[in-house]
C-alpha cells in the first residue's frame, strides 16, 4: 500500500470519499468541499477472486484513509465510488463489468454503508467524471457539460444543471458506443463503426500501423516500435508526433476528423455548453482542437456549434478519486 499526501489538513471543512475501483486497484481520496484531493491512498484489486475478497480490497483503501486522516471521519458527507460499468446507479449495484468479473449483481453501495456507517453512492467511472468536472473542474460556470474520456475505450458522461443524466435505468449516456460508420470496424460491444473503435488508443496504433504498412514514408514510429509494428502503440504516435514526425501528425488529424464527424452528432442532439476532454489521449488530441472546431460546421446543422468551447478536463488520473467523491455532492 502506498500514500500520498497532496494538501495541508483542515479540521473545520467537511469532506466526501471518493473510491476509483478499476481493474487491478482501488484508489481513495479525501475531498474537500472546494474539490481538492487532501490524501489519497491504494491497494491492489483482486479482480479475478470472489466477491468478498474484492470488497475487502474497497475496505482496506477506505479504512487506510480513516487511519490516516482521523479527524475527517466525523465531518464526512459520504462515500462515493465510482467503478466500471455496467452498473445501476440507482440502487448502487455493480451488475457485470468485464473487467471486474468478481463481481455479478453485488450491491456495492449497501456493503460500504453496511460496514462504515455512512451514505454511499455508486456510479459508472465516465458519469463520476463529468460531474466532478461540472461542479470542480473546467466546466464551471456552464450549465450544461457534455464529459468525453478519450483512452483504453471511450465514455462519456452529461450533467445538466450539476445532475448527472442516467436515463429510464441508469444506462444513459453510453456515447463511445455511437456509431459514425455502420460498415465499420466491430467494436467490442459488438456493434460496427463505434467511435471508440475508431478514435482510441488502441485504433489510434492501428491507423497508425496500417499507415506505416502502406508507405514508404520515413517514420520515427518505426523505431519506436523496434521495427516490430505489432508492436506499435498510441503512446509512441504521440513520441513520434512530439519530434514533429509528418506520418504521425497524419494519423492524428484523421483521428481528428473522425471525432469531429462524432461531436457534430452530440452536438445535434444536446447541444451542451461546454465539451469537457479526459483520459489519457485527450492531452495529444488537444492539439488538434482548433482545427476539429473549424471542421464542426460541416458536420453539424447547428449554426452556432463552434461557439460551444472544447476544454481539457482540470482531474488527470485522479479523476476517479474526484468523480467519486462528486457523486456525494449532487
Amino acid at each position: 500500500m502506498r500514500t500520498k499526501k497532496l494538501a495541508a489538513k483542515n479540521q473545520q471543512e467537511d469532506f466526501t470519499l471518493g473510491v476509483d475501483v478499476g481493474g487491478t486497484k482501488v484508489a481513495a481520496g479525501l475531498v474537500n468541499a472546494k474539490g481538492a484531493i487532501v490524501f489519497q491512498t491504494r491497494v491492489a484489486m483482486p479482480a479475478r477472486e470472489d466477491a468478498m475478497a474484492g470488497f475487502a480490497a474497497v475496505e482496506r483503501a477506505i479504512s487506510a484513509v480513516f487511519a490516516a486522516q482521523p479527524q475527517a471521519r466525523a465531518a464526512l458527507a459520504g462515500i462515493g465510488i465510482c467503478a466500471p460499468g455496467p452498473l445501476d446507479p440507482i440502487h448502487g449495484v455493480v451488475l457485470n463489468p468485464p473487467n471486474l468479473p468478481c463481481w455479478r449483481n453485488f450491491p456495492l453501495a449497501a456493503e460500504v454503508q453496511r460496514a462504515f456507517h455512512v451514505c454511499a453512492k455508486v456510479d459508472n467511472d465516465a458519469n463520476a467524471a463529468a460531474l466532478a468536472e461540472a461542479v470542480w473542474g473546467a466546466g464551471v460556470g456552464f450549465r450544461n457539460v457534455l464529459y468525453a474520456t478519450l483512452g483504453t475505450g471511450i465514455g462519456t458522461g452529461i450533467v445538466f444543471d450539476r445532475r448527472i443524466y442516467h436515463g429510464r435505468t441508469g444506462s444513459a449516456a453510453e456515447g463511445g458506443h455511437v456509431s459514425i460508420d455502420y460498415k465499420g470496424p466491430r467494436c467490442g460491444c459488438g456493434k460496427r463503426g463505434c467511435i471508440e473503435a475508431l478514435c482510441s488508443g488502441p485504433a489510434i496504433a492501428q491507423r497508425a500501423r496500417a499507415r506505416l504498412a502502406e508507405s514508404n514514408t520515413p517514420s520515427r514510429m518505426r523505431a519506436l516500435a523496434g521495427g516490430n509494428l505489432e508492436q506499435l502503440t498510441s503512446e509512441n504516435v504521440a513520441e513520434a508526433f512530439e519530434v514533429g514526425d509528418a506520418l504521425a501528425r497524419e494519423v492524428l488529424e484523421a483521428t481528428a476528423d473522425l471525432l469531429t464527424v462524432w461531436l457534430g452528432n452530440l452536438i445535434d442532439l444536446l447541444e451542451p455548453d461546454v465539451i469537457v476532454f479526459g483520459g489519457g489521449v485527450a492531452q495529444l488530441m488537444s492539439e488538434f482542437f482548433p482545427h476539429m472546431q473549424t471542421e464542426l460546421p460541416k458536420w453539424c446543422i447547428n449554426a452556432r456549434c463552434c461557439e460551444i468551447p472544447l476544454a481539457l478536463a482540470k482531474y488527470g488520473s485522479d479523476a476517479g478519486i474526484a468523480g467519486a467523491a462528486a457523486l456525494c455532492r449532487q
